[in-house]
C-alpha cells in the first residue's frame, strides 16, 4: 500500500531539528517518487532559517530540491524556489575537506548550485 504523499509545504511545517529535516526530506523524496505531480510542491515551505538556527541552508535546500524534482519530472520550477531569498550568499558544502570540496563544486546538479549549495551529485537519489 502506498502512503499519501503530504505537500512539501505540510511535510516541512513542524520540523524542529536538522535530524527531523533529513528524515522528513526523505520521506516526502519517496512519496514524491510514487506520485510526481506539482501540487507536492506548488506552495512555499515555511521559513526554517529561524528555528534550525542554519543560515538558511534547509530553507535553499528546500528551493534546491523542489526545482530539481520539477526539472526531473518536466513540472514548472515553482515561483517561490526561483527567490532570491531561497539561495544562500555564503557557499554551503556537504563535506568538510578540501578534496571533497573540490569534487562537490563540480557535481552538484545545477539546481543546488545556484543557491550556492554544494551536496553530491546523487544528494536526492532513492532507492
Amino acid at each position: 500500500m502506498i502512503a499519501t504523499a503530504i505537500p512539501m509545504k505540510e511535510a516541512f511545517a513542524a520540523v524542529r531539528t536538522s535530524e527531523d529535516f533529513g528524515y522528513r526530506l526523505r520521506d516526502f523524496l519517496d512519496r514524491f517518487q510514487d506520485n510526481p505531480v506539482l501540487s507536492l510542491i506548488a506552495e512555499e515551505p515555511a521559513g526554517l532559517s529561524e528555528r534550525l538556527n542554519d543560515r538558511g541552508v534547509a530553507d535553499a535546500y528546500l528551493a534546491a530540491t523542489a526545482a530539481w524534482l520539477a526539472n526531473r519530472n518536466h513540472l514548472p520550477v515553482p515561483q517561490w524556489a526561483k527567490r532570491d531569498s531561497r539561495a544562500l550568499e555564503v557557499p554551503w558544502f556537504a563535506a568538510n575537506s578540501h578534496k571533497l570540496r573540490m569534487l562537490l563544486l563540480q557535481d552538484s546538479p545545477t539546481e543546488f548550485r545556484i543557491r550556492n549549495l554544494f551536496v553530491s551529485a546523487d544528494a536526492l537519489s532513492r532507492a
